[in-house]
């Protein structure tokens, strides 16, 4: 024996909401994410210890933009009544980022974690979860990667054909996390062609799908991510 213990996993509860409206999702995301910031204070406040929960949330969303804290509204490439002929909503909200869309189709991962019970380093839980979603794609046969200045997960990063098929970005309270990560599985693309995706106008946006050829079971998808999310953050997710 080599007299190391073995890193005691996180314990996270792994919930799947399905298809969730973006308001209703946002305002559970804010109430877990401020009762974990209640517990955190009150154990500085009152010296005591307890545990902070961690949640990894899976959810789809109906039609809908979102603009990020440091995005443009001139990236949204809709008015109001165009966003009506699209069925779609849109919002502004508090996470880093430009604009994305959400809709069916995608997985949109909300991970609320207590960094403190992990790492606290931003930059790693960003590239954490890229590595996540590259390792389901090489899981699918698909190469990706990382755009260098920009979060988010790539097919041929270091060329012309530089696509996104992840997007991401978070919001960070006393180490507590929210939002997260949007990954096109089988969603429609041609709801990115509204938007400037993420600000950036010179690339393009693919799916699962179209890099493959057909739909696949998102279900299957969804447990792949899940598992490498949890095997890089060593987390033991209960159901």
């Amino acid at each position: 024996m080599s007299g190391l213990e073995e890193k005691k996993k996180v314990e996270t509860q792994f919930i799947d909401w399905g298809l969730t409206d973006y308001q209703d999702a946002w305002d559970r995301q804010e109430a877990l994410l401020n009762n974990t910031v209640a517990i955190k204070t009150a154990n500085r406040v009152n010296g005591t210890q307890l545990p902070t929960p961690n949640y990894l949330i899976f959810n789809e969303h109906p039609h809908v933009y979102t603009l990020g804290k440091s995005g443009h509204q001139e990236n949204l490439l809709l008015d109001e009544e165009g966003l009506k002929q699209k069925q779609a909503t849109y919002y502004k909200i508090n996470r880093g980022g430009d604009i994305t869309y959400h809709g069916p189709g995608q997985i949109v991962g909300y991970p609320i974690l207590d960094l403190d019970n992990f790492f606290t380093d931003i930059h790693l839980y960003l590239r954490t979860l890229e590595e996540a979603v590259i390792l389901t794609l090489k899981d699918y046969g698909i190469e990706a990667g990382r755009y260098p200045g920009y979060t988010g997960v790539w097919l041929d990063p270091t060329n012309d054909k530089a696509r996104k098929i992840c997007a991401m970005g978070v919001r960070c309270s006393r180490w507590v996390t929210m939002h997260g990560f949007a990954f096109n599985v089988n969603v429609d693309l041609a709801y990115f062609k509204n938007i400037v995706p993420c600000g950036i106008d010179d690339k393009a946006v693919t799916s699962l799908e179209k890099e493959l050829g057909f739909p696949l079971d998102m279900e299957e998808v969804k447990g792949k991510l899940k598992r490498h999310i949890a095997t890089l953050f060593n987390m033991s997710l209960n159901a």
